[in-house]
């Protein structure tokens, strides 16, 4: 049985183009398995997992997956501004995805701010090397352009899915140490975990009301 206990939720959303493997990537974080077959997502699809970001500091990612198709761009907007973290993805063998990157981090930062938001960009499907389209310096280089993290990854082999969660809960939660980030009423980013006692630390600590809200 999992242990339910956790410190802090973080909501999370990924972007990109359709076919590039955003429900792939995240059905491997999540249940540790690779599908050949999905249906594209229709709207947003919803996935969870529980993450370590500090001895004894775990917290909740509520990952959000995106359909690409522009006719559904109205509905995945809504879920913009209520997420703290982004991963913006492209297909490695699809050179438009990768072009579009910027629209998609244009897009997101518009419907994110005024909150401090992380970023991380993905390079998917690494496994199929010989139709590569987008070299892996060209990845870096963009993720430095934009000064956000970078990963090439494939939900085929597993490269690297754990790397980029941890990664992204992980600055999050500093973020959060630093006061950078934190929760806010009416904002579901980032909220409280439940379960756990309450004890002394450098953040505001909830009250009774917003320790009662849960994680959902």
């Amino acid at each position: 049985m999992v242990d339910p206990i956790f410190d802090y939720q973080f909501r999370l959303i990924l972007l990109g183009d359709s076919t590039v493997g955003k429900s792939s990537l995240l059905k491997y974080f999540c249940e540790g398995k690779f599908s050949e077959h999905l249906d594209p997502t229709v709207g947003v699809d919803f996935y969870t997992r529980l993450a370590e970001v500090r001895a004894g500091v775990r917290v909740k990612l509520q990952l959000w997956d995106t359909a690409g198709q522009e006719r559904f761009r109205s509905i995945t907007r809504s879920y913009y501004r209520n997420s703290v973290g982004a991963l913006i993805v492209y297909d490695i063998t699809n050179r438009d995805s990768f072009l579009h990157v910027s629209d998609w981090l244009r897009e997101a930062g518009e419907h994110m701010e005024p909150r401090k938001t992380v970023f991380l960009l993905i390079g998917h499907k690494t496994d199929m090397e010989k139709e590569r389209q987008v070299s892996e310096d060209e990845g870096a280089k963009l993720a430095k352009f934009y000064d956000v993290t970078f990963f090439e990854t494939s939900a085929r082999t597993g490269e690297n899915i754990e790397a980029v969660f941890q990664a992204i809960a992980t600055k999050i939660y500093t973020l959060l140490e630093k006061g950078e980030v934190g929760v806010e009423e009416g904002w579901e980013g980032i909220k409280f975990g439940f379960g756990r006692p309450m004890r002394q630390s450098s953040f505001q600590l909830p009250t009774a009301e917003q320790n009662e809200t849960g994680c959902c």
